[in-house]
């Protein structure tokens, strides 16, 4: 299981290297270069299922959704 995760921006393309949490979802997510605060897209539980290049720690485990 991938803990950490290549997380891009969709507003500007910023990409950035984050651990993931292996407990919680995380719904927010501050873009470091442009501000813009992603949350995540409808029917997926975390930022992480929406814009990284790897699924949250639950779904890669196939628990499913962990909220």
């Amino acid at each position: 299981m991938r803990t950490t995760a290549r997380l891009t921006c969709p507003e500007c393309g910023q990409v950035e290297v984050l651990t993931m949490p292996t407990d919680a979802c995380q719904w927010f997510h501050e873009c470091r270069n442009c501000r813009t605060v992603l949350r995540p897209l409808p029917g997926d539980c975390c930022v992480f299922c929406s814009y990284a290049d790897v699924p949250c720690p639950p779904i890669q485990a196939g628990s499913g959704c962990c909220f």
